[in-house]
């Protein structure tokens, strides 16, 4: 839970770097509360079917947004490759998987974009 805070709280963030943990924990934290409040939209009556989702889903997904992007351009930065390189998901399946693919890398050390983040944890 501390990950996906972390990341929260660097809301539009786009600089520096995150460590795959901060991703994947961000990424695991998101799908549970999209799911979660899926359930609750359709139990309450504000899913529609049409949209493919419901408000409070909707809602969370649109405060998400922001972050889910900053964080994911800087798992980028991690692996020494601009945040540019994210519009690869605009490519149909190719660009998500490569950018999954990015995603498991492990961290370069330093780059241009800031130290290692793992070396400053454990000193």
């Amino acid at each position: 839970m501390n990950w996906y805070l972390k990341a929260f709280n660097k809301y539009a963030t786009f600089s520096g770097r995150a460590q795959r943990s901060e991703y994947w924990f961000y990424i695991l934290f998101y799908i549970i509360g999209v799911f979660t409040l899926t359930i609750v939209d359709f139990l309450i009556g504000t899913y529609n079917e049409e949209v493919g989702m419901g408000v409070l889903g909707g809602i969370f997904m649109l405060v998400h947004f922001l972050p889910g992007l900053a964080v994911s351009i800087r798992r980028l930065h991690d692996i020494g490759k601009s945040g540019w390189w994210y519009l690869l998901n605009l490519i149909p399946l190719i660009g998500p998987i490569v950018i999954i693919i990015f995603s498991v890398l492990d961290s370069e050390e330093d780059n241009v974009y800031g130290p290692n983040p793992k070396s400053l944890i454990k000193h």
